[in-house]
Formats: C-alpha cells, sequence, structure tokens
C-alpha cells in the first residue's frame, strides 16, 4: 500500500492506474488566469452552504449544494437544477432517494474558476472520457467536526459513487485533525491513501475500478470546532435523452 506519497508537482500514478494524484502546485498552475480576488471568492462561496437535509438521524454536521453541467462545443453548459440520484446497491445510507440539493450560487456555476478546474479534471482523467457523451456533477460539501461530534466526510464507509470518475478536491482545512483520504481496489484491499492538506490538493479516481473512502475528522487540539472544505466533481455517461446514466 502507498501511503502519504512524496508530494511532487507531477501527478502520481500511472496512466493505467486508477487514480492520479495532484499537488496544490498542479492546479494553482492552471488557476494563474485567475486573479487572486476571483479565487478568494470561490473559496469563500463555501461559507454559504445550507445544511445537507438528506443526513440520517437529523445530522447536520455536513453542509452541501450541487449542479450539473454538459459540455457543448468545448465549453460548459449549466443544466437546470435537478435531482442527485445514487441507487441503494451504491449508497445503502442515503441511496435510493431523489435528493433535492440546494444549487450551485450563480456566480460560483458561472465561467470562472469552477469550469477551469472541471476542464483540468477532464483532461487528466484515469481513463477515456468522451466529452460529448458525458455530464458532470458538481458538489460543494463542507463538514464540521465539534468536540461533541466527529464529522464523517463519507458517512457510507468504504464505498464507490456510482459513476465513471470522481475529482477529490480539498478547498479548506481548518482545525481538525484526520480526513485521509483510502482507495481500495475491487476486492476492497487498500492500494492508497493520502491526507490532503493543502487547497486544491486533489485525487481523481476511476469509480469503476476502485471503492474509496475518508477517515472521520475532529476539532485539532486547542480548538471546539473544526471544518473540511471539499469540491467533488463527478463525470458521467449521459443517456441519448440527456439525462444521467
Amino acid at each position: 500500500m502507498t501511503t502519504d506519497v512524496l508530494r511532487s508537482g507531477g501527478a502520481v500514478g500511472e496512466s493505467s492506474d486508477p487514480y492520479r494524484y495532484f499537488s496544490e502546485r498542479d492546479l494553482k498552475q492552471a488557476l494563474d488566469i485567475h486573479s487572486a480576488e476571483q479565487i478568494k471568492l470561490f473559496l469563500e462561496s463555501w461559507e454559504d452552504l445550507p445544511v445537507d437535509a438528506y443526513m440520517k438521524d437529523g445530522a447536520d454536521y455536513r453542509r452541501r449544494r450541487h449542479g450539473s453541467f454538459r459540455f457543448s462545443g468545448g465549453a460548459l453548459l449549466l443544466e437546470a437544477p435537478r435531482a442527485f440520484h445514487q441507487s441503494a446497491e451504491v449508497n445503502a445510507l442515503h441511496g435510493g432517494v431523489d435528493r433535492h440539493f440546494p444549487p450551485l450560487a450563480d456566480e460560483v456555476a458561472a465561467e470562472g474558476v469552477l469550469h477551469t478546474l472541471i476542464h483540468f479534471f477532464a483532461e487528466r482523467l484515469p481513463g477515456d472520457f468522451d466529452p460529448a457523451t458525458s455530464g458532470v456533477g458538481v458538489h460543494q460539501i463542507r463538514i464540521t467536526a465539534t468536540r461533541d461530534a466527529k464529522g464523517l466526510p463519507a458517512p457510507e464507509g468504504v464505498h464507490e459513487d456510482g459513476h465513471h470518475y470522481v475529482a477529490q478536491v480539498l478547498m479548506r482545512r481548518t482545525d481538525v485533525e484526520g480526513g485521509q483520504s483510502q482507495l481500495y481496489d475491487r476486492d476492497r484491499r487498500p492500494i492508497y491513501s493520502t491526507t490532503l492538506l493543502q487547497p486544491f490538493e486533489s485525487i481523481v479516481i476511476d469509480d469503476r475500478r476502485v471503492f474509496h473512502g475518508v477517515s472521520a475528522i475532529e476539532p485539532a487540539a486547542g480548538v471546539r470546532q473544526g471544518v473540511r472544505d471539499m469540491l467533488l466533481i463527478d463525470f458521467f455517461p449521459l443517456d441519448p435523452g440527456g439525462a444521467r446514466g
């Protein structure tokens, strides 16, 4: 098992591997076309995420927004808000129902930092990808941990998401410990783990070839609350009618 790999400017993972790791430097180079103020405003948009109303037992440690896009002539088009659905087979904890999350804020969904990040990963996925037949899902997620309750980035445990590819991008990590990202082969044997520490540090996985999980977070010593903000970008096939496959 590879654990907490040496940070470098390049991606970890050969082209045949079911995952790739990118350092914060990799993404920041791609984001050089944007001003520091644009990036700051993008990061600050995580301060305006509503509580995830679909958490079991009324848990309120997760906040979330969701949006969907499709490719058109090299550009990204925002689609009308629609339900996010995972089968119960894929997500035994929260699957089997349509979940209607609050949409991305207009300024987040507009062409800018988000679009640059989507294009960055679309060009570096660990496998074949056809933009003409694919959709993109975007999730802004904040997990809060307190002295009274740990935060669970993956409350369903080791799982798959039901997509083709998923990019997991750290946005912010403040006053927390834990949150180790873990990948497993299809026999659930561990193959890779790392802890994302710096803004824009990322992993992109082939969801059909691995399972993944994230360990709980808890407040760092001496503080009562910490947060972990993530951007998740799903790449999935569209059926002929344009719906998610």
